[in-house]
């Protein structure tokens, strides 16, 4: 039987990259996406057209609830958990801090902190050793922008990315003797559709001279990471946080 890998927001982007990816390296999917159905059947249908497994599970990790009910239904439909790949994510329209409101910082950092925290929880609950479970392996979405700072355009978002970096390392060592990996990945400028939700939906090529590999990169590179994170090649990484920026 494949092991399970649940991936939040994987409709579109790296997400999705990384669930085709993780399909193809054997693992059965659980295709998380929010809002966008007919996406992430897509991704669902792609997979299984390669011959792998994946099923779509809807839920808004924003809502604890909806946290909570797409795990027990991943545990019902697909079986046993063995990874998750925390990467839903939004940011807003730039802003600089002093033109930012608490709605628009509430929505950030309960989706880009508290959804991970909670997922992460769930998932430890299924996998440590401690709690019963047979071990597994969580990837964390960073960002380049927690380095840099995002000035003038997200520095709410940056700071969102900053926090998901300390609490790859933290909950690496809390978990690291019951079988657990947990590690990160910080994307630097991707061509996705996140850039549209900053308002900038060129924002990739525009800023493509600031990396010095001059160009942007794509989702299945930052999907191969991912992925060599989850797998037993990586079985003695953990509390690792890899830039996929081309040097920037």
């Amino acid at each position: 039987m494949s092991r399970v890998l649940l991936i939040t927001g994987a409709s579109r982007g790296i997400g999705a990259a990384t669930a085709v990816l993780a399909a193809q390296q054997g693992w059965a999917v659980a295709v998380n996406y929010t809002r966008d159905a007919q996406a992430a059947d897509h991704v669902v249908q792609e997979i299984r057209a390669q011959g792998g497994q994946a099923q779509a599970f809807q839920a808004d990790v924003g809502i604890e609830a909806d946290i909570d009910r797409l795990f027990k239904s991943v545990d019902k439909e697909m079986g046993l958990l063995g990874g998750l790949v925390n990467n839903a994510g939004v940011l807003d329209v730039t802003a600089r801090v002093d033109n930012t409101s608490w709605e628009r910082l509430e929505r950030i950092m309960r989706i880009n902190v508290l959804g991970s925290f909670a997922c992460a929880k769930q998932a430890v609950l299924r996998m440590s050793t401690a709690h019963g479970g047979k071990g597994g392996s969580i990837v964390n979405l960073s960002s380049a922008a927690a380095k840099l700072g995002a000035p003038g355009q997200y520095v709410d978002y940056a700071a969102s990315k900053g926090a998901i970096d300390t609490f790859t390392i933290g909950l690496a060592k809390e978990v690291a003797a019951e079988g657990i990996r947990v590690n990160g990945v910080r994307p630097g400028l991707i061509l996705t559709d996140i850039h549209a939700s900053g308002g900038i939906p060129d924002r990739a090529h525009q800023l493509a001279h600031q990396v010095p590999m001059q160009r942007p990169g794509t989702a299945m590179e930052v999907a191969q990471a991912i992925v060599w994170l989850l797998s037993d090649a990586a079985a003695y990484v953990t509390g690792t946080n890899i830039d996929v920026g081309g040097g920037r």
